[in-house]
């Protein structure tokens, strides 16, 4: 009898620790302030790993990012180069949607991403179609971004299929001075992690 009770309040108690998630909000009055506007505006550097479910390094990657606003819409044209040589591309389209609010779309992005905007930091949500043993994949991907100074992002990402963590994306974003010349993302990495 003692055992279904402790079992009860166990489920009890990780179903209430899943009700405590998270929002943008929390972070309202944290600073520096992140503008969109601002921070994605000219060249930046991005550089990242991919992890599997299970935390480890699967993938490392430099991106250089071109952000320009016009009329309001922003776009960010980001150029990938993964450590096995791999490039990719993607185009963002960021559209104003009301106070601290944005709709975001890509190519390669299944449908609107959703992006909120308060205090230092950015949440988006979206669906990224991704290449799979010769086909597609759907998976559902919790950006969260912070900006720690003026200049650098912090960006961490949840890769989630049928609500399961399936990865990690984990990355910096450094804005470059005006003038300044992009980081060398001519070579692929070199793996420099043990298995």
């Amino acid at each position: 009898m003692a055992l279904p009770k402790l079992l009860v309040a166990a489920l009890y108690t990780l179903l209430l620790a899943g009700c405590g998630s998270v929002s943008v909000q929390d972070y309202a009055g944290a600073t520096p302030e992140l503008v969109p506007e601002t921070f994605f505006n000219g060249q930046l550097d991005a550089h990242g790993v991919v992890k599997d479910r299970g935390g480890r390094v699967i993938r490392s990657f430099n991106a250089d990012i071109k952000a320009y606003w016009r009329d309001g819409v922003g776009t960010l044209e980001e150029d990938f180069l993964f450590d096995d040589g791999e490039k990719s591309r993607r185009v963002w389209t960021l559209t104003p949607d009301g106070k601290g609010r944005y709709t975001g779309t890509a190519g390669d992005v299944v449908g609107d991403g959703r992006m909120s905007v308060a205090g230092n930091s950015i949440f988006l949500d979206y669906v990224l179609r991704i290449p799979y043993n010769g086909s597609t994949l759907d998976v559902r991907i919790d950006d969260r971004m912070y900006l720690v100074n003026p200049r650098i992002l912090i960006n961490e990402s949840r890769m989630i299929k049928f609500g399961f963590e399936v990865g990690q994306i984990l990355l910096v974003i450094e804005k470059r001075p005006v003038g300044a010349h992009p980081a060398s993302h001519n070579e692929p990495l070199q793996q420099t992690l043990e298995p």
